[in-house]
């Protein structure tokens, strides 16, 4: 029997034929819509997840390692996570596992441009991430290819130092306090007998002294202030380095005692000099007292007019403690600065009340001064003196060209119209702490601090400028240690101090100030000589410490340098860098006092 078929056109098929096509790709979006998340796509946790596991994998196939496109890949993966969420729980991690590819990767390519792409990584974790607890693990980890990888010690010994500097708490606070006392290590030379030394070495006038021995007791040797109305420095002068603790007392009204701040210095015996009552009555502090407290402790006392601002900080060689006491802002004194006996007064009236230009706001003025934006005292400050001689080479002692420079651009300051001070204006030792208490006591408005710089390599040259702050590389750090006469150790150590030191000095300012005296310095001896550019840098110098107006130290230049030595002796050289500062002092006064005109 013959079956009949219904003959389909053509047309008929196609259309049936699309309908299907639409009817599928209906069904599959609709099973797509309704279907979890997982199969539209990974999540980030899952992403992240996978390309670790892929990241630990392949580290321990040695086979796999070897190829470069292997690694690659994974780090293609931990940026794409990144990206996905930049600002997300999993970004940090991304960031540092990223570095942690571009690392593995390059230890078996040994091209630096792996290492760098792996620093750039942890540089963006540690930037964008400075409070994760993985950042100290970023850092070290940076500072460890810096130092062993690309040849980059300075960055290294600067990461290292903000590991103890930010993060004490981390893991890696050990690991980076052993790493800055290993580098510090290189680089003190071994001590030689005197005959075999160079010409131009540099010996420190003060060696440091050892350690406390166990059993011995510390003696406070004499307590040192300087004073007036609206600022007080106190200095607790011991022989040897010894723990102490401090606390602030509330007044008692029925005894009649203001604010009293203790220090009690342990294992300590109070010496026959030191006076038991010191009476002050600056309008700060009334009076100093010193007992032994008891057989193993002696208290300083330090009474108060009234509540103060005070802060607390050791300096060594040899080991004190520095207080620091500052007037509330509402009442303080503006009480006129005695005259120095070095200022000429008939040559140098009292400069004039600032006039604003017409058209000016009428307080702009006072108000510069309120601020503390406009300046007419410069004190300066020669570097070491006395039984203090710095650095020496080549017939130079620091202290002597110091001072003759000193005296020279207070002349030249004193033609441009500022009143100038000196800390020094002979040959005397001044202790470091006591200078920028000077300033401060004195209301000077800038405080310049000259020195010579020395360096074991005789050919390092060059004029540079500092600021204070913690430093930034290990040649910083070799600046401070000789200025301030201790080991690089210790300022490691000391920078962990500044941090609260710093929060209410002039630090923008200072800044502002050095990079007008050094550019305008450096501009003035190159029209004449071949002067290397040191730069402005930070670092932390007692002689800086709790001053209260912009401060620099400027290094005029390497005695142990034959040739910078002899320019040293020439006064035509001296004059045109001390011209330069001027110049620098002209313009940053200038900047400042713009603002009159707003």
């Amino acid at each position: 029997m013959n079956r009949i078929y219904p003959r389909l056109n053509t047309a008929a098929l196609l259309s049936t034929y699309i309908l299907n096509i639409i009817m599928v790709s209906f069904v599959a979006c609709l099973l797509v819509s309704t279907t979890p998340a997982k199969a539209a796509g990974a999540t980030i946790s899952e992403d992240f997840t996978v390309a670790w596991k892929q990241f630990h994998a392949l580290a321990k196939d040695s086979r796999r390692a070897k190829y470069r496109a292997n690694w690659v890949k994974i780090g293609k993966k931990f940026i794409r996570t990144f990206k996905r969420s930049p600002r997300g729980s999993y970004a940090p991690k991304s960031l540092y596992y990223a570095g942690r590819t571009y690392e593995e990767l390059g230890t078996h390519s040994g091209l630096k441009k792996d290492f760098r792409t792996a620093v750039d990584y942890y540089g963006r974790m540690i930037s964008n991430f400075p409070r994760h607890s993985w950042t100290d693990d970023c850092l070290f980890l940076r500072a460890e290819l810096q130092r062993t990888r690309l040849g980059n010690n300075d960055l290294a010994y600067s990461d290292y130092l903000t590991i103890v500097h930010k993060y004490p708490k981390g893991d890696m606070y050990k690991k980076a306090r052993n790493r800055l006392d290993s580098m510090d290590r290189k680089d003190i030379p071994k001590p030689s007998a005197k005959a075999n030394r160079p010409s131009g070495t540099v010996v420190s006038s003060k060696s440091p002294k050892n350690q406390r021995k166990s059993g011995t007791t510390t003696r406070l040797q004499a307590v040192r202030y300087t004073s007036s109305e609206s600022y007080t420095r106190v200095v607790l002068d011991m022989d040897e380095q010894t723990p102490y603790r401090y606390q602030l007392l509330n007044p008692n009204q029925n005894a009649n005692r203001p604010h009293r701040l203790y220090i009690d210095l342990e294992d300590t015996r109070l010496g026959p000099d030191v006076h038991k009552k010191i009476v002050i009555a600056d309008g700060i502090l009334r009076g100093i007292r010193s007992a032994q407290k008891d057989p193993r402790t002696t208290r300083v006392v330090l009474d108060f007019n009234s509540m103060q601002e005070y802060k607390i900080f050791p300096l060594e060689n040899p080991f004190r403690l520095v207080v620091d006491v500052q007037a509330n802002e509402e009442s303080k004194s503006d009480i006129p600065i005695e005259e120095d006996a070095v200022y000429n007064k008939k040559a140098h009236s009292k400069p004039k009340k600032y006039t604003p230009p017409k058209g000016s706001k009428k307080m702009a003025g006072e108000l510069l001064e309120q601020l503390g934006l406009t300046f007419r005292t410069i004190m300066i400050d020669a570097g070491h003196g006395g039984k203090d001689p710095g650095a020496h080479g080549h017939g130079l002692r620091e202290k002597d060209v110091n001072l003759h420079f000193a005296k020279m651009l207070a002349g030249k300051l004193k033609k441009a119209g500022f009143r100038v001070l000196y800390t020094r204006d002979t040959d005397v030792f001044i202790p470091l702490e006591e200078r920028t208490a000077m300033a401060n006591v004195k209301k000077a408005d800038m405080f310049i601090s000259v020195h010579c710089n020395a360096h074991r390599n005789s050919k390092i040259h060059g004029l540079e400028t500092y600021t204070l702050n913690l430093a930034s590389n290990r040649n910083a750090v070799r600046v401070a240690a000789r200025e301030n006469a201790v080991s690089m150790k210790r300022i490691s150590d000391l920078q962990v101090i500044l941090t609260d030191l710093m929060l209410n000095s002039k630090m923008k300012e200072s800044r502002d100030l050095a990079t007008d005296i050094h550019k305008s310095a450096l501009g003035k001896l190159r029209r004449r000589w071949n002067v290397r550019d040191q730069g402005v840098r930070e670092a932390p110098f007692y002689v800086l410490m709790g001053a209260k107006m912009p401060s620099i130290l400027i290094e005029l230049g390497y005695l142990t340098n034959k040739t910078e030595a002899s320019r040293l002796k020439s006064d035509r050289y001296l004059s045109s860098i001390a011209d330069g500062i001027v110049k620098g002092v002209l313009q940053y006064k200038k900047e400042i006092e713009r603002y009159a005109n707003l």
